[in-house]
């Protein structure tokens, strides 16, 4: 079976972006660095092309990083695997308030 790929870019990130279609809840994606490191992650949900993957464990409050830059934080607990979009992340960007 072949492996469906997801980017780390920067070694601060903890989420990690799907370059696949199709993925379910279940499947196993390979996780790769710039560095040429990698890691196997089963799914905890369906993830869209594009969209992120938890690499860790998060806590409500976790600041959420991608690219190196804080996105925003985590407004639920997200298990490692698992889908992060808007239903568990707090966007810090464009806001005014912050």
């Amino acid at each position: 079976m072949e492996l469906k790929l997801a980017l780390k870019i920067d070694d601060l990130d903890n989420v990690a972006t799907i370059f696949a279609e199709g993925l379910e809840e279940g499947m196993v994606v390979e996780v790769r660095d710039k560095r040429g490191h990698s890691e196997r992650i089963p799914l905890k949900a369906a993830i869209p092309y594009g969209h992120k993957l938890a690499l860790c464990d998060l806590k409500e409050g976790d600041l959420i990083m991608k690219y190196g830059e804080c996105i925003g934080t985590a407004s639920a607990a997200i298990p490692k695997g698992d889908y992060v979009h808007v239903h568990n992340l707090k966007a810090r960007r464009g806001r005014g308030d912050l």
